[in-house]
């Protein structure tokens, strides 16, 4: 592997001496170029080079420089028809998968790739983080159009595993427009907590995840992605339709991804009752509770000791499941916009299945409620499918994880009411990143959880006013920013140094740089463009070049020297008042004020000044980043009058280091 050497460019604006720059706001602001302070010499942001995989796409024409998907774009898509056989007290799933694969793409394919995400738990596997050994996953059976294929040797048919990749040689390469059918017959032992996020619990509850062989994403711009699961990382999906049967014991309430099917077969008629009243309720049902437990009361009974569940989604990239014996199943319908414009608000289902020992959940029906209301419409994208489930996971995750329609979440029970609105907004909140704007979790988990996270907050404001619930995520950054353990954003995911830097990579500084872009932007063309960003890849793949160029055509100017500053450095923001000069021009003359404002960070950003006079006047003054990308470290700003208070960026909008030099005040 080479390594990607940076240059920087260094400003000669020293051999030019001071000169007076034009700044927003009247003529009395003067700036000076001083980049040889004791601040050091300050790099230039070079312009954003997309790398050349991406640069092909665009030339071909499947992405396009506005950032949204090109008259070429493609990608492929799946048909699965899929069937769980769950025995809890073996824990134990055997699986059947029947998967129609078809080539949208230009290319002919020699070679498919399945992901064996349950591979994880293979002795021997490599992982980032520590997992139970379970044995993995046992293949039994995979096939080609029929074919049955053994393992592979020389060049002959055949497939071969390694780690969480399943590769299928076919008999035949698979021509542009054709399509294949794969057959896998597998199983596995469930972990108790398979990699944080799925397993069983109390032998009362499983919720199953990463349990079947799912096509691996082959796209424009790297082709087939075939990054190992580590544990930490996750996941880049490819969209497809699903058909999905489970099979488990009666007594057990199965909630999948998509519409069930058949709740006629398998819910006794009071419990179907509650169901459809739900579904026309803008207030709580209970449609399962103490009373209901146990076959022939919670599920109808079955003369062979099992149920078939049956559910069918479309246009999704995964499906989950749980299956309870004795969780409470809290339900309402949630309002989610005009999904059909047709002039007529449309609803989803709201479930909320928890146990008695998870009492705070008592109140997740109205979480998810407000968040798939709030997301609807603060994302401009109606929620598209018929319910979203969340499910109490406590002693298998302490967060949560999401999947299409499902969400897994911990008890909560050692914290405040608001942490479980919080991860409840969050989890919500990944039904649109990405879940339908799929992003390559893999490589670019910032893609997905900044924006996540980001969202949770906008959704916190209206839940719980008068907080400003940016600040937490700004606050942790700034952490680890001034300790200097954070990594680049554009680092993929799996390759950030050990500590905090993941998580700050992935979750809390990309939220908060929407928060700064928002700030730069402004809110009606920051909020045009982050859903026209969604509404373009809204069930396709964009990739971080997509974003950028979506904000650049936003905003109708290049922000290279943003995404350059922000995303592919660490750089840090640090603006202060220097100096308030106050003098007369004369003996008489009127009072001048010159404020020295200075640059003492590598990151460049627009200085926003508000001063408050001592009459109580304020005004507001700007210093354009266009002053310090010349590598000015020092500016000016002169006015009339005697000042009582300067402060920069008063809304604390920019993530700046050290507030402590933000702010001036008349003693």
């Amino acid at each position: 592997m080479s390594r990607r050497i940076v240059r920087y460019l260094y400003p000669v604006a020293s051999a030019m001496g001071l000169f007076v720059l034009a700044v927003s706001g009247p003529s009395d602001v003067l700036a000076q170029a001083s980049p040889s302070t004791s601040h050091g010499p300050r790099p230039i942001p070079y312009p954003v080079v997309p790398p050349a995989d991406f640069q092909r796409a665009l030339a071909g024409g499947t992405r396009s420089p506005s950032g949204a998907p090109g008259t070429g774009y493609w990608q492929q898509w799946a048909h699965y028809d899929l069937h769980a056989r769950l025995d809890p007290i073996a824990k134990r799933l055997d699986g059947r998968a029947r998967i129609v694969y078809r080539n949208n793409s230009p290319d002919t394919l020699p070679v498919f790739f399945l992901h064996l995400l349950q591979n994880l738990h293979a002795a021997g596997a490599a992982r980032n983080e520590p997992q139970q050994v379970t044995g993995g996953v046992e293949l039994h059976r995979v096939a080609v159009d029929g074919r049955a294929l053994s393992e592979r040797r020389d060049k002959e048919p055949g497939y071969r595993v390694q780690g969480t990749i399943l590769d299928v040689h076919p008999p035949r390469p698979l021509e542009p427009g054709g399509a294949v059918e794969l057959a896998v017959d597998w199983s596995f032992t469930v972990p108790q907590s398979g990699a944080g996020r799925m397993g069983w619990s109390r032998d009362n509850f499983f919720f199953i995840a990463y349990w079947y062989p799912q096509v691996a994403v082959y796209d424009d711009v790297v082709g087939w992605q075939l990054d190992q699961y580590l544990g930490q990382a996750e996941f880049y999906s490819g969209f497809g339709t699903y058909r999905l049967t489970v099979e488990a014991p009666e007594g057990w309430v199965v909630m999948g991804t998509g519409a069930l099917e058949n709740r006629e077969a398998v819910l006794p008629d009071p419990i179907l009752r509650r169901l459809h009243q739900a579904e026309e309720s803008d207030t709580v049902v209970h449609v399962l509770t103490n009373d209901d437990f146990g076959p022939g009361k919670a599920t109808r009974r079955s003369a062979t000791g099992y149920l078939r569940w049956q559910f069918g989604a479309d246009t999704v990239r995964d499906v989950a499941f749980s299956a309870t014996r004795e969780s409470l199943w809290d339900a309402a319908r949630t309002p989610v916009g005009d999904r059909d414009d047709d002039g007529h608000t449309d609803y989803a289902r709201i479930d909320a299945l928890y146990r008695e020992t998870a009492p705070r959940w008592q109140q997740t029906w109205r979480y998810a409620q407000h968040a798939i209301d709030f997301l609807s419409r603060w994302t401009g994208y109606p929620y598209p499918w018929p319910h979203m489930t969340a499910v109490e996971g406590g002693g298998i995750i302490g967060g949560g994880m999401e999947f299409p329609m499902m969400t897994l979440i911990g008890d909560y029970n050692a914290r405040r009411d608001s942490g479980l609105y919080y991860v409840t907004a969050h989890e919500l909140a990944h039904m649109w990143i990405p879940m339908i704007v799929g992003a390559d979790e893999k490589r670019h988990a910032w893609m997905d959880e900044g924006s996540t996270s980001f969202n949770e907050n906008q959704a916190r404001k209206e839940f719980f006013p008068g907080r400003d619930h940016d600040d937490p995520d700004r606050q942790t950054y700034l952490t680890v920013a001034r300790q200097g353990l954070e990594g680049e954003l554009i680092r993929r995911s799996d390759y950030h140094y050990p500590g905090p830097a993941y998580g700050i990579a992935s979750y809390s500084k990309p939220a908060t740089l929407l928060v700064a872009l928002r700030g730069l932007l402004g809110d009606e063309t920051f909020v045009r463009t982050y859903r026209t960003y969604i509404r373009n890849w809204a069930f396709k793949h964009p990739r971080p070049w997509d974003f950028f160029n979506t904000f650049n055509e936003g905003a109708g100017e290049t922000l290279d020297w943003f995404w350059r500053t922000w995303y592919y450095e660490t750089w840090t923001l640090d603006h202060a008042v220097a100096s308030v000069t106050t003098q007369r021009a004369a003996s008489r003359g009127p009072v001048e004020t010159t404020i020295a404002i200075e640059d003492r960070g590598m990151a460049p950003m627009p200085t926003r000044v508000t001063i408050t006079l001592e009459s109580g006047e304020s005004i507001d003054r700007e210093i354009p980043v266009s002053h310090w990308l010349t590598g000015a470290r020092r500016a000016e700003i002169t006015i009339a009058g005697t000042p009582q208070r300067v402060e920069i960026d008063p809304e604390g909008v920019f993530p700046d280091v050290d507030r402590t030099n933000n702010l001036w005040e008349r003693q």
